[in-house]
């Protein structure tokens, strides 16, 4: 009875413990895009452009809203050929986080529809001006997108979503590059595949930690683990290589230690290649632990770290897409 006990409270606090771990995670979410502007800008010569912060939260949301469905259908996919597996899988939450995309996708929608201004009021948002852009036309895209995805995943077919989760990706990508820029299209192509694979491993873990804890000790944990990190290795060089190719397109190559210091973008791109050297030294920890452990699940104890780490690294991008580009062309 002392035994069960004793196991009782080290699972209570366990769980204190991740709640106050996504408690966090949230807070920073919130906290990173709405104050990050300031200092980042700080010093810079650059201006504020008016609602930086709620614009940097909304992409966040957006991202992590694309991140969570698209998890789910890649470590399904992934379940269903593991020998053995049981036929249990989460519950999904696909339906909520295209839901909170449609949302966000709209607000966002709403700013685009202002001139790229934060509307006063209902009166100031011209939504039929929205067709006579290019901008205008992948917001509305994103929003249609959105709305169909949710649809989708409630009901009987929800592996349909991939395709409206699809026109989501490809939108991000075009909007990311403008026509004015220098070759627009490499700069998409290499968006599209951060995105994707960002997407990928973000959301793959998340699903994957939440079918090994339905699944408890059942062997067929560690094969799905180790599928999914075989996979994660590949989709963290491309995801390492499309961004270090977008930074050196908007940042020459002799300028690049300058801007890091000395531009609002440069500081949060530093951020955030700070933020992912520390989540590829937690995903090289439970890749160790996966391969050398006498119980591979221990590896589920830095795989968890990571997927909080990557929630702040998804924070930090919706920033980053928020602040202005030093482009010298």
């Amino acid at each position: 009875m002392t035994r069960t006990r004793v196991g009782a409270d080290g699972a209570r606090r366990s769980g204190r413990g991740r709640a106050v771990a996504v408690l966090v995670l949230v807070g920073l979410g919130v906290v990173i895009p709405l104050f990050g502007p300031a200092p980042a800008l700080h010093g810079t010569g650059e201006a504020d452009a008016p609602g930086t912060g709620g614009i940097g939260l909304l992409r966040a949301v957006l991202f992590a809203a694309l991140s969570i469905p698209v998890g789910e259908l890649f470590v399904r996919r992934l379940a269903r050929s593991v020998p053995g597996a049981p036929a249990a899988v989460p519950r999904g939450w696909s339906t909520a986080a295209n839901s909170v995309g449609f949302v966000a996708a709209l607000a966002l929608a709403s700013v685009v529809a202002t001139g790229n201004l934060v509307p006063g009021g209902l009166a100031d948002i011209d939504v039929g001006g929205l067709y006579a852009s290019r901008d205008g036309k992948l917001a509305l895209l994103e929003v249609n997108a959105f709305l169909a995805a949710a649809l989708c995943a409630a009901s009987g077919r929800p592996g349909t979503q991939v395709w409206p989760l699809a026109a989501v990706i490809v939108a991000e990508a075009l909007r990311a590059h403008p026509t004015t820029e220098y070759s627009p299209l490499i700069g998409s192509g290499l968006t599209l595949v951060h995105l994707v694979c960002a997407s990928l491993w973000a959301g793959g873990l998340l699903y994957a930690l939440r079918t090994l804890r339905l699944w408890r000790r059942a062997e067929a944990g560690a094969a799905l683990l180790g599928r999914y990190a075989r996979v994660a290795a590949v989709l963290l060089a491309a995801v390492t290589a499309t961004g270090v190719c977008s930074s050196l397109r908007r940042m020459p190559p002799e300028t690049v230690l300058e801007q890091l210091t000395d531009t609002a973008y440069g500081r949060v791109l530093l951020a955030k290649v700070i933020l992912m050297t520390g989540v590829a030294v937690l995903a090289l920890w439970a890749r160790i632990r996966l391969a050398r452990a006498k119980d591979p699940l221990t590896a589920c104890s830095p795989a968890r770290a990571e997927v909080y780490a990557l929630g702040v690294v998804v924070a930090v991008s919706g920033l980053l897409t928020a602040l202005p580009v030093p482009i010298r062309w």
